[in-house]
């Protein structure tokens, strides 16, 4: 009975299609394991952006605070938001939703600050805070609308992040 070779082939057939079996098994382990993985460290990013963008809407919300009871320069106001905002990771085109804001940071973005701003002798000094005062007047009430919508945006943006 052993003698044939039919017998032989089909044990060795179903040998190989349970070791094929069993390979297949494994492989199909792995992949959703990676499965699994991959959308743990997904969930793990969304929530470190949705993290750091929280802590920079907690900024924005104090530097809109202190524009809106001047105690922060409507220059300096405008330059830390719009930084602030550039580095928000769960948000686009907030420079079309705050646009006064923007464009007075690109206007004033190239004037030199700090330490560079010690070593200009005085006229310049004077004359880019002449530029500066200029464009904050012309540009004022833009800003200040731009200032309440913003201020309800991270209010809003903040509470979003805060339930997540």
């Amino acid at each position: 009975m052993l003698s044939n070779p039919w017998v032989y082939l089909t044990l060795l057939a179903i040998v190989i299609i349970g070791v094929l079996a069993a390979v297949a098994t494994r492989l199909l382990r792995q992949l959703k394991q990676q499965k699994l993985e991959q959308e743990q460290k997904k969930v793990e990013q969304q929530q470190a952006l949705q993290q750091h963008d929280k802590k920079i809407i907690s900024s924005v919300i104090i530097i809109v605070r202190a524009m809106k009871e001047e105690q922060c320069d409507m220059g300096e106001g405008c330059w830390r938001l719009s930084v602030l905002l550039d580095s928000l990771k769960l948000s686009q085109d907030l420079n079309v939703q705050f646009p006064a804001v923007f464009k007075f940071y690109e206007a004033i973005k190239h004037m030199p600050i700090l330490a560079a701003r010690k070593k200009l002798d005085k006229q310049s000094r004077m004359r880019l805070d002449l530029e500066r005062m200029k464009l904050e007047a012309e540009m004022a009430e833009d800003i200040r609308q731009d200032i309440d919508l913003l201020h309800q945006y991270a209010n809003e943006r903040n509470s979003m992040l805060s339930e997540s």
